[in-house]
């Protein structure tokens, strides 16, 4: 297989967005807030150096989402940096591995992400499902409120286009779990009222396979998917026209916005490397929960997903 570059997705420039409303989206946001601003916290996040890093699954993986099924004790690792999410459960290998070549100078260990069963344990769906891999944030320095102008900045090896997963659809994501206000309506008529709750929700990037065996294209290439505009709806963000290692970040100012990065090689992000600027289904961010990994397959109970390698996974606030 082999990822076709004649297929060129623009980077989707934040002048654009303010001034045509391009995306569905024309709300004034703050000036860009490049991932990896300001200080890092250093308790949490991951470098996955020490030889002794340990994740422990603890049985059958949850898939709440799926059959309401949140099968406890959930999968932790020995650090306690990092959990298994209850409603979809965590990735079948969750392995500290030697960093592959050409990563960061120095960087010894990395970690791996892969999976066969991603639905419900022991019973192939035979479509695509999803896991989720948390970065534990809320429980070791609580919800970051946005007016700290938190970010996450990754580092994703995509391995060679013919280790993929052979399937058209996502095969992985960065994402946040980030906290707003909205208003909820219950009951009707003279019944009804309405009161201010708590939203979490979750945007991010996910990687795309378009596979030239389904039809649907003359070659297979890869693109990222950003999650989302001010609708909800998910958009084209920007090509992948290599392999190897990347750089990702996502980071929210204080006027609730999400600021989307990404791209090749190990380099610290800059202003150039932004995608987009969102306010995701219409919600201004108030608090950030945690960042997370998802890795998605075809869950047919036979074939495996891609294997996803990561590194050096930092938060930092500029406030």
């Amino acid at each position: 297989m082999k990822i076709s570059i004649r297929r060129m997705i623009a980077q989707l420039s934040l002048s654009c967005i303010v001034a045509t409303g391009c995306l569905g989206w024309s709300a004034h946001v703050q000036a860009q807030l490049v991932p990896g601003t300001g200080t890092i916290l250093k308790q949490v996040g991951d470098d996955f150096e020490d030889p002794e890093w340990e994740y422990f699954h603890r049985g059958p993986k949850s898939s709440e989402e799926i059959d309401g099924q949140m099968r406890a004790p959930t999968g932790e690792s020995k650090n306690d940096r990092w959990f298994e999410g209850a409603k979809r459960g965590h990735p079948d290998v969750v392995k500290r591995v030697d960093t592959p070549p050409g990563g960061l100078p120095g960087s010894k260990g990395s970690l791996l992400l892969q999976s066969l069963q991603t639905g419900i344990p022991g019973r192939p769906s035979y479509k695509m499902q999803q896991e989720d891999f948390i970065g534990n944030v809320q429980y070791r320095v609580g919800t970051l409120s946005v007016s700290r102008s938190p970010s996450v900045v990754t580092r994703v090896f995509l391995p060679p286009v013919d280790e993929w997963e052979n399937r058209t659809g996502p095969t992985f994501a960065f994402r946040l779990a980030l906290t707003t206000t909205v208003n909820k309506q219950s009951g009707r008529g003279l019944f009804s009222s309405t009161k201010r709750e708590s939203e979490t929700y979750w945007p991010g990037l996910f990687l795309e396979f378009v596979s030239k065996d389904g039809g649907r294209a003359e070659d297979d290439y890869a693109w990222l998917r950003v999650r989302s505009n001010n609708r909800g709806g998910d958009f084209k963000g920007m090509q992948v026209e290599q392999t190897g290692w990347w750089t990702m970040g996502l980071s929210v100012t204080p006027d609730g916005a999400v600021h989307y990065y990404a791209k090749p090689g190990l380099d610290d992000l800059t202003p150039d490397d932004h995608i987009t600027s969102q306010y995701p289904y219409g919600y201004r961010a108030e608090g950030f929960k945690a960042f997370f990994f998802n890795v998605c397959n075809g869950d047919d109970g036979r074939t495996w997903s891609t294997p996803w390698i990561v590194d050096d996974t930092f938060v930092y606030v500029a406030r």
